[in-house]
Order: C-alpha cells, then structure tokens, then sequence
C-alpha cells in the first residue's frame, strides 16, 4: 500500500519555519504544484519556490525522514505562483498512480490537510472567524469556543469469502472503473463490525459471519480510515446488487480473480492476499 513507507512519518504538532530544502506544498484546488521528472513526482523546495510574498504563509505540517513539509496558509485568500517551465500543477488522479510512494502520500496528506483548513475557515456553529489553535492541529471558534480537528471518516472494506470464492464488486456512476471489495462508511452509534454487517447486506444482500479483522489504512485522498475484514458467506449466495451503489456484484473463484484492480489501496491487497490462498 502506498503509505508503507521507508522512511519515519512525523505528524507531531510542533511549530517550526521553514529552511531552503523544507519543501512546500501548494495546491490548487485538486492539484499540487509539483515537476513530473524520471522517477515520478517531485515537489518544489523552499530554495525552488519565488519569493512567498507578504500576502502567503506556510504552516508545519510534518516531517518524513529527515525532510519537513510546510503547507500554503491559503484560507485568507493568499497569492499563489505562477506555473512555469519547473513547476505545474499536476490532479491528484495523476500523481496518485505516480512514483515515489513517499512524496505520492505527502502531496495525499497534504492535499487533505488543504480540504481541510479550507473547510474551517469560520465556525459551523456561530459562523465566527476561526483561528488556528497554538497547542494541537485544530482551529478554535474566538467567539464560542467550538473546536475543530481535521476530518478523518472511519470506513470498512470487506472481503466477502465462500470457500475458494472471492466477492468482487463494480461501483455505480464513479471515476474508478476497476473491480472492488465491498465498501461503506460507518454510521453514527454503530460499531465497525455492524458497519460491516450492513454494508454486505446492503450493497449485495448477503448476509456474513466469522468477522476477522486484517488491517487499516489511512485512505487520505478522501479524508477516510479505511479498516479491512475478512468474513464468510453464512446462508444464501445469491447476490441482490443495491443499483444506486454498485454496477455488478459476483463470486470469483480463486484462480480466477482479474488483476484489474487497485495496486496502491488496502482493496488491492486484500484481494491479492486471497489469490494467493494466505
């Protein structure tokens, strides 16, 4: 999965300027300022960047390996740079299938801390201005006192087994086309072993049993944590596909399973894990 990586993450809140090789990360909208080269995506150092200017600040947003990242403070409105013949902006449904893994899920992480500031620029409950706490990662309402931390949605991927079958999945009306496992969010007051329950039933009309937990993942292009089960059929195998979430639903044998998936989700290597019979 592409956020394994080889080198310490350090999300620590702590406050820190930046250096010339502290590297920034700057976004428009879905995009990251970054130059594409041989071994895939590179983000722009501060000793690369033109002069900030009064009007943009960055934040300390954490520390890979020995390097720290600064996000762009663009919640007042601050003035971005200019593309050019070094830098573009390259859409996350670019960079996510580029190289290296480690600067793949620091523009990720980024891009969702950018969402995120940009979302909480005034309070949902007074409607003042908010400011960035001192002490943590998390933006205070001045006027009443309402405190925000960045958006994380818990969220299950199963993998349906019935003996040597696998159930594979299509979503409905998305921009991934590629076979899945079933998926959903879960649900105030419930916990993730129901979530698991409801999403199979749901989205397929199954019904499962012998729950096992494998792994999670922090899935940051959507703002979610992915946590992966394996269960097993228990009753009927017929598949009664809910329309408004799925295109098709079916059982694979082992030896049949396509390849057409994802190969940087925690998806692709649960399914991997299954044709391989671990």
């Amino acid at each position: 999965m592409f956020q394994e990586l080889d080198v310490r993450y350090d999300n620590s809140f702590r406050e820190e300027d930046p250096t010339p090789d502290s590297v920034a990360l700057i976004f428009r909208g879905d995009a990251v300022l970054a130059r594409k080269t041989e071994k895939g995506l590179a983000l722009p150092t501060f000793g690369e960047l033109p002069e900030p200017g009064e009007k943009r600040a960055f934040r300390y947003a954490f520390t890979l390996g020995s390097r720290s990242f600064f996000l762009a403070d663009q919640t007042e409105g601050g003035t971005l740079p200019e593309e050019g013949e070094d830098f573009s902006f390259v859409p996350t449904r670019e960079y996510r299938a580029m190289g290296p893994k480690e600067t793949v899920f620091a523009a990720a992480v980024g891009e969702s801390l950018h969402r995120w500031y940009g979302a909480a620029r005034f309070c949902g409950r007074c409607g003042a201005a908010m400011r960035d706490s001192d002490t943590e990662r998390a933006r205070i309402c001045p006027a009443c006192g309402l405190t925000l931390y960045p958006k994380i949605s818990p969220a299950v991927i199963v993998a349906v087994t019935d003996g040597d079958r696998l159930l594979l999945t299509k979503y409905q009306g998305r921009a991934f086309k590629r076979y899945a496992l079933v998926a959903g969010f879960n649900e105030i007051g419930e916990s993730i072993e129901d979530t698991v329950r409801r999403e199979v039933l749901e989205e397929t009309g199954l019904r499962v049993k012998n729950l096992r937990f494998y792994k999670s993942q922090p899935w940051v292009f959507t703002d979610s944590l992915l946590m992966g089960f394996y269960c097993e059929l228990d009753g009927s195998d017929r598949i009664t596909i809910q329309e408004s979430e799925l295109s098709e639903a079916g059982w694979y044998a082992r030896d049949e399973i396509p390849s057409d998936h994802s190969n940087i989700s925690l998806t692709g290597e649960m399914i991997e894990r299954f044709r391989s019979g671990k």
